[in-house]
Parts: C-alpha cells; sequence; structure tokens
C-alpha cells in the first residue's frame, strides 16, 4: 500500500520570511504523491555584518526496492532568494549525489535514478546549495539534509544454521530442554512486523515442539524408548510479519538422536547351558562360554558374571569377556571323573552400572543352570607325591634301596605301571630302579664330598600305553661318614737357622678335612713315632687345631745335615677315627744375629718355582733352533714348488700341466710307458717318474698282474686303489690312461703311440671308408705313407 507523505522544511534567517509549500504533480508508477519540498530562506541584503542562520529540516523517506521505469521522485529544494527567473542554479553533493541522486538545478527537484535496498544503506546523507548563475557565488550557506530509506519486507527469515544436531537422554520427561534454533530477518526491526520471527513445527510431531517466540525445541511424548526409536528429525519453520499471511519464511533441520540408558536388564536366552570337559583339562583353561543379552548399549550393556550356588562353586570360576560381553566358564581345581563327572553352576548375569532411576522397572540381573560333564579320558600315572627327598650315606654297599616311589593309574582300569630313571639326569648311572615296585637302590659308589645332592627324575608309564606317562623329581642327599683323614691345610716348607737356640719356635701347623662335623673339627698333632725320639725338633700340640714345631738343641750345621724331614700324625675325633702322617721339610740356613735368613744350600728354597740362570738359557737357545729350522723348512718348500716342471728345453715331455695338446708324439717315450697302456701286464713298477724331483725313494711295491681280458677302466681303478693304499705313491694321478682303448675295439687303437710297441708298417687306407668327419685324417696318414715310399 502506498503511503503518501508531506515534508515541512523551515530555514529562519535574520529576516523573517514567509515559508510555502507549493504543490508538484508527478506521475511515478501510476500513484499520486504528494510533493516533498525544502525551503531555503535567507537574507538578500549586502552587509558586511554576519547573519545568523539554521536550518530546520526533516528527513526525506524513500521506498526500497522500486519498481518503476522512471526516475523516483524524492523531493525539492527551494530558496526564497529564487525568484523564479533562472538567475539561481541549485547544487547538490554527498552520498550518492550525481550517482545515485541527481538534482534539476533549475527547479530543485530531486530523483532517486537507481533502485535501492535498505539493507545495503539505510541512511544518505547529502549538502544542498543555491548559487548564483551568473557570478557562481552562493547565495545560501551549504546544508545538510538525510534522505532515509524506507523498509519493505523483502527479506525471509534465515537460520544460523543449515542443519542442527541434538540429543537427549531416552525415556525423558515432557517438556525436556533439547536444542534451540535461532533465525534473523534483514528487514527492519523498527518499521512494521518485517522483522518479526515466529517458530513453528512443520515436522516431529508428536514427539517435541517448538516455542514460538524463542525456538527453543522441548520433548512433547512421555517415556520415548531408544531400542524402539533412535533417530528423530524435526523440521521448524521460522516466519516473519509475526506469522501473519503473506509473511516470508524460513525452514532447518534438527537431528534428534536419543542416548542410552540403563533401562534394560540383561536376560539369558535360554535357562539351561549344558558343556562337556575333558578331565585331563589344564587349570585356567576355558570350558565354554555362555551370554546375557541386554538392549542397552556401551558401559549400560556391561555385564558381571557369577557363580552364587552349585556343587561346583570351588571347582569352576567364570570371568567376563569385556570385548564380548561373555561369561567363560574355567577349571579352577583338577577335574577327576573317577571322583565327580557332573557339576551344576547357578550362573548370575548383573549390570555393572544400574540407574536408581529405574530400579521400578524390575531387578537389573538374571540367572541361568549350567551342567558341565566330565569326560573321562586315558590319564598317566599319578605319584603319591609331587617330590620325593631321600637321604643316604656315602658308604652304602652297592646295591642298597634307598627309598620308593609309588605311582598308579588313576583310571578304573588300574593298568599296571612300570618305573625307570631318566637317563638324562643320572648319566654316571649312579641310581636304578626296580621297575616293578619303584625302590631306588645305588648301582655305583658314593661319595659326599664329590657331590653332595644327586637329582634324579624317576619315570611312571603304563605298560599296555608307554605313551601314558608321568614324571616325578627325586633329591636325594649324601650324608657324610668319617672316611677322610685330616691332611695340612698347606705344603709346609721351612727352615731353621744354625744359631738357632733350644726350643724356639719355628713353624706353626694347621689341617683340614674333607668330611663334615656337627659338631666342628678336633685334630690332634703328634710325632710319629720313629721320629718321637731321635728328631732334633719337637711337636706341641695346642688343642685348637694347630700345632707348633719347636727347635730341641741349640745350633745346627747345614754342611752336616742340611735338611730334615719331620713327619706328623693327625687324628680326627670323629668314629671312625682317620689320621694321616704329613712330613714338614725343614732347611737349615744361614741367619743373621736378629734370625733372617742369609742363605741356604738349597736353592728351591729362595726361589722354590723359579729355573737357574743357565737353565733358562738353554731353553731359550732350543727355541731359537726351532724357529730357524721351521724358517728354513718353509723356504725351501716354497723354493721347491716354485721349480719349473719342465727343466731343460730339450726335454719334450709331456706333462698332466699341459692342457693344449694331446701328448708328446711317437718321440715321448720317457713321460709315460706307452707299452704299459697297451698292456698293462708289462707295467714296469721300477720305473721311476723322471717328470718330478723325487723327494723320498721308497721301495717299489710288486702289484697284481692283471688279467688277460683286464679293460683299461678296471685297470685304472685297480691302480688308483692301489696308489690310495700305497704310502709311497705320489699324491698325484698321471693322464698316461687314455691312449688304450680296451680290449675288444673293432677300430683297435686310433693313437699313434702305437707304433711305439710294433715294428710293422701302419696300414691306413680304412680311414678313408669311415667317412667324411675322417677325410682329413686319411689324407694326413695317407701322406706319410706316399712319402715313406717314396
Amino acid at each position: 500500500m502506498r503511503t503518501y507523505h508531506c515534508f515541512w522544511l523551515l530555514f529562519w534567517a535574520g529576516q523573517p520570511h514567509q515559508i510555502f509549500l507549493t504543490p508538484l504533480s508527478k506521475r511515478t508508477s501510476g500513484f499520486p504523491e504528494k510533493e516533498k519540498a525544502l525551503v531555503l530562506s535567507g537574507n538578500s541584503r549586502q552587509d558586511l555584518h554576519r547573519s545568523k542562520r539554521s536550518w530546520m529540516w526533516n528527513q526525506f523517506f524513500l521506498l526500497e526496492e522500486y519498481t518503476g521505469t522512471d526516475y523516483q521522485y524524492v523531493g525539492k529544494l527551494h530558496s526564497d532568494q529564487d525568484k523564479g527567473d533562472g538567475s539561481l542554479k541549485y547544487i547538490l553533493s554527498g552520498d550518492g549525489a550525481g550517482d545515485l541522486f541527481i538534482i534539476n538545478e533549475n527547479t530543485g527537484d530531486i530523483q532517486a535514478t537507481k533502485r535501492l535496498d535498505r539493507e545495503e544503506k539505510p541512511v544518505y546523507i547529502l549538502r544542498a546549495q543555491a548559487i548564483n548563475r551568473r557570478t557562481g557565488r552562493p547565495v545560501e550557506p551549504e546544508s545538510e539534509f538525510i534522505i532515509k530509506i524506507h523498509d519493505i519486507n523483502d527479506n525471509e527469515p534465515m537460520f544460523t544454521k543449515d542443519i542442527y544436531n541434538a540429543s537427549i537422554p531416552e525415556m525423558s520427561d515432557v517438556g525436556t530442554f533439547v536444542v534451540q534454533v535461532t533465525a534473523t530477518d534483514a528487514d527492519d526491526p523498527t518499521y512494521g512486523n518485517s522483522a518479526k520471527v515466529v517458530y513453528s513445527i512443520l515436522q516431529g510431531q508428536p514427539y517435541f515442539s517448538v516455542e514460538s517466540e524463542t525456538g527453543i525445541i522441548k520433548t512433547a511424548l512421555l517415556n520415548m524408548d531408544r531400542e524402539n526409536r533412535e533417530q528423530y528429525q524435526v523440521v521448524i519453520q521460522a516466519k516473519d510479519m509475526g506469522g501473519q499471511m503473506g509473511g516470508l519464511s524460513g525452514t532447518t533441520t534438527v537431528n534428534i538422536t536419543l542416548t542410552d540408558v540403563n533401562d534394560n536388564p540383561p536376560r539369558f536366552p535360554q535357562s539351561t547351558y549344558q558343556f562337556r570337559a575333558p578331565e585331563s583339562t589344564p587349570l585356567d583353561s576355558p570350558v565354554g562360554r555362555i551370554k546375557a543379552n541386554d538392549a542397552d548399549v556401551d558401559e549400560n550393556a556391561e555385564i558381571e558374571y557369577s557363580i552364587t550356588e552349585g556343587d561346583g562353586y570351588d571347582t569352576f570360576g567364570i570371568t567376563t569377556d569385556k570385548d564380548t560381553q561373555e561369561g567363560i566358564i574355567t577349571v579352577k581345581k583338577a577335574l577327576d571323573f573317577e571322583n565327580k563327572n557332573l557339576y551344576i553352576l547357578k550362573v548370575e548375569a548383573t549390570n555393572t552400572h544400574v540407574d536408581p532411576r529405574f530400579l521400578y522397572l524390575g531387578p537389573f540381573k538374571d540367572s541361568a543352570t549350567v551342567r558341565i560333564q566330565v569326560e573321562d579320558v586315558d590319564e598317566p600315572p599319578m605319584f603319591s607325591r609331587p617330590a620325593y627327598i631321600m637321604e643316604v650315606k656315602e658308604d652304602v654297599p652297592l646295591n642298597s634301596v634307598i627309598g620308593t616311589v609309588t605311582a598308579q593309574d588313576p583310571d578304573a582300569a588300574k593298568n599296571p605301571v612300570k618305573y625307570s630313571v631318566d637317563r638324562h639326569t643320572d648319566m654316571d648311572r649312579v641310581f636304578n630302579i626296580n621297575s616293578g615296585n619303584g625302590s631306588i637302590f645305588t648301582s655305583k659308589p658314593l661319595d659326599r664330598e664329590t657331590l653332595l645332592w644327586h637329582n634324579i627324575t624317576v619315570i611312571a608309564a603304563e605298560i599296555n600305553n608307554p605313551k601314558q606317562s608321568s614324571r616325578v623329581p627325586v633329591f636325594i642327599k649324601v650324608l657324610d661318614v668319617n672316611d677322610n683323614a685330616p691332611e695340612f691345610a698347606m705344603f709346609y716348607e721351612t727352615f731353621v737357622c744354625e744359631n738357632a737356640k733350644a726350643e724356639q719356635l719355628i713353624q706353626t701347623l694347621s689341617a683340614v678335612d674333607k668330611d663334615d662335623s656337627y659338631n666342628g673339627h678336633q685334630f690332634s698333632f703328634s710325632l710319629a713315632p720313629e721320629a718321637a725320639s731321635s728328631s732334633n725338633f719337637t711337636l706341641q700340640d695346642n688343642r685348637d687345631n694347630t700345632a707348633g714345631i719347636f727347635t730341641r738343641k741349640t745350633r745346627y750345621n747345614r754342611h752336616e745335615t742340611s735338611t730334615y724331614f719331620l713327619p706328623v700324625v693327625i687324628s680326627d675325633n670323629d668314629y671312625p677315627i682317620q689320621s694321616s702322617t704329613e712330613t714338614v721339610t725343614i732347611r737349615v740356613c744361614a741367619c743373621d744375629h736378629r734370625g733372617k735368613m742369609l742363605s741356604c744350600n738349597a736353592e728351591a728354597l729362595i726361589h722354590p718355582t723359579g729355573l737357574s740362570t743357565g737353565a733358562l738359557i738353554a731353553i731359550l737357545l732350543c727355541i731359537i733352533i726351532l724357529l730357524v729350522t721351521v724358517v728354513l723348512f718353509a723356504a725351501l718348500r716354497r723354493q721347491r714348488k716354485k721349480e719349473p716342471l719342465i727343466i731343460s728345453k730339450e726335454d719334450i715331455r709331456d706333462n698332466i700341466v699341459s692342457y693344449n695338446d694331446e701328448g708328446g708324439g711317437e718321440e715321448d717315450t720317457q713321460a709315460f710307458d706307452i707299452g704299459t697302456l697297451r698292456n698293462p701286464e708289462a707295467i714296469d713298477d721300477n720305473k721311476l717318474r723322471r717328470d718330478i724331483v723325487p723327494e723320498t725313494l721308497f721301495m717299489p711295491r710288486r702289484t697284481a698282474t692283471a688279467r688277460d681280458n683286464t679293460d683299461v677302466r678296471d685297470f685304472i681303478n685297480q691302480r688308483l686303489k692301489e696308489n690310495d693304499t700305497d704310502p709311497t705313491a705320489p699324491p698325484y694321478d698321471s693322464l698316461a690312461t687314455y691312449a688304450y682303448e680296451g680290449n675288444g675295439s673293432v677300430a683297435e687303437s686310433l693313437s699313434s703311440l702305437e707304433s711305439v710297441t710294433t715294428d710293422g708298417d701302419q696300414d691306413y687306407d680304412y680311414l678313408s671308408d669311415w667317412g667324411p668327419r675322417f677325410k682329413k685324417l686319411a689324407d694326413m696318414y695317407g701322406s706319410m705313407d706316399s712319402d715313406k715310399d717314396s
């Protein structure tokens, strides 16, 4: 609806003037519009005094989104100095002047040349002035005025998001807040209802509702269950003009998800479960799995399983698989079919996270019965103990029984059992066992001082099925008996000074005993009977397992006797008493007045483990000679290896080193015996090789004569075998074996070497009959015959 406005703008100058409004008629899109005029008044007198002027103006209003074909009329500027004679000129400046807004410089009419949008710019500030057309001087001072764009409803409400996502717990009460949506309208909120937005729900009823003014979405239905439906899609509309007809609208989608709460108890799908378990099932091994179903998810579906009652309460256990929420039944104690073959358990499944708000729905747990049938298997024998400890004295006679192990078949068949010792644990076969009754006895002497504990393993196996076997450790401790005599703790070699006085202590003795003593060792020391009266020394037992050697006389002469050997008898106090005789070596030495040894006859006393200087020099010379010999021998061997195989230029004999020809020809009679190749029986064992220098000469070995029909292969194999076992044979083989074709050859030998063993002429005409492959050979030997004839 087009609205007609009339604006009064007054300007006071120094002299009062009448302000008037002149109506103008202008056609604008077929709608009549009242004239809007801005009347300018000023002082027409020309004086030098400053006049007091002021503008009193009102705003120009202009509708946005003008759709007419002509320029849109804004208003009119008019000065009281304008006499209508065209002497004044109106000028417009400011926002959009000359572009968006133009002014008729003669009449002061202002028009808008383009379509305006309030949302882009709502207010334009311009400046108007009237000047003398002839002089160009302003007749009025420049003044500002405002053109305000009047709003129309041309923008629909826009939501801040295209899609909203929200979630609420299931089973929420009616009116529970879900989410708030917001829409904005770009129109002017201060003018009319163009920007007044009202919300409504287009999709999502009767589950949700929305507040029309705030856009808050709430639940509208009680007890919405996630297990029935989890996702909801709600469409919200925002409409301006207060929701009246003709208003513009926009929509958005809200995706609402119901989150889970623990409102469902676990339930077993069946009341009874049955499983089978062999009696040989290891401990902690699973027997079976059961599962209670829970419609909830995540932590609300977590279940804890437990065995509440039953005759297998302490035999079986149950744990929860956190990934699958299954109950795993495992074995806690060993099963025995012969003792009990059926167990009945009651298993309970309980939620670990219970919501007190839903306890009214019932207990959040369920129970089921589990029957476990134990199956019989052929079990190995079982020992009466997990380990055996036995004791035996070290002097026990051989084949003495030291203990017995017992095992029996736990199955109902009670198969007989045989025993044996695992020899990997008794490599020396010190013990043996009776295979029938399990008694262990000694088979070798024992020695506690060598080995205190013997750890062996006994095997019990069923006679009918030896694969069914079991093992048990047997720990045998060897008890000590007094079977070792005491002896010196070390080798005693001491000295006595020539100027020693009587009753002077020269050495303290101590002893050790390999045997074990529960109350501690008690040793006694004494001189041997043969030395007790005639000895130059006395022995005093200190009663603390030590003894002292004292001089019996004053002064000793090392030139008369340089060394004394004092026999000492050491005895223990155990049963049976063991004693030994040890010898103390006493040397007579020259000492100073303080008793410090100066020299003795025996060098070993000063250097008990050293060698004399002469001996060291002799050993050093031997080592040097040995090294020189080795170096010379190595040099000779290296020089011998570098010796050429063919020593003389005239020696044209073939050798195994040469690979590029077939031999030395008929003249080569030194390297090989061609006659031997044709006739193995004619070998000369006394003939030595001349192609190398022999290192050592050995007597030739006579070999057996080959048979008349011996083939060369048999001959070679025979000779190879003989040389392999002959220590005098050289470490190489000869090539002189390829000229012999063997017995029975139709063509006989093709080698020219055969001419060595015969004086007759050879006829080679038959070579021409052998075809083109032998043509060159026939020509060569045929030419030789022709030369010989000529």
